[in-house]
């Protein structure tokens, strides 16, 4: 019993240090590549000053039900 004690103890010490590195591994926050841009909105250019209608055709709209 001694013996298989004795042969179980390095394996238990490399399970607990592996475990130990992925807790580590997987709790750390991830850093941002070198190429990375900062994040940012994209607007459209001239949004505001376009006007929202639709061109006319030529029949009108009836609102009637």
């Amino acid at each position: 019993m001694v013996i298989v004690a004795c042969l179980l103890l390095p394996v238990l010490a490399l399970l607990l240090y592996g475990t130990g590195r992925v807790e580590d591994w997987l709790t750390r926050t991830p850093q941002p590549s070198r190429h990375a841009r900062p994040r940012h909105l994209r607007l459209i250019q001239g949004g505001s000053q376009q006007l929202l209608t639709r061109p006319r055709t030529g029949r009108r709209r009836s609102d009637a039900a």
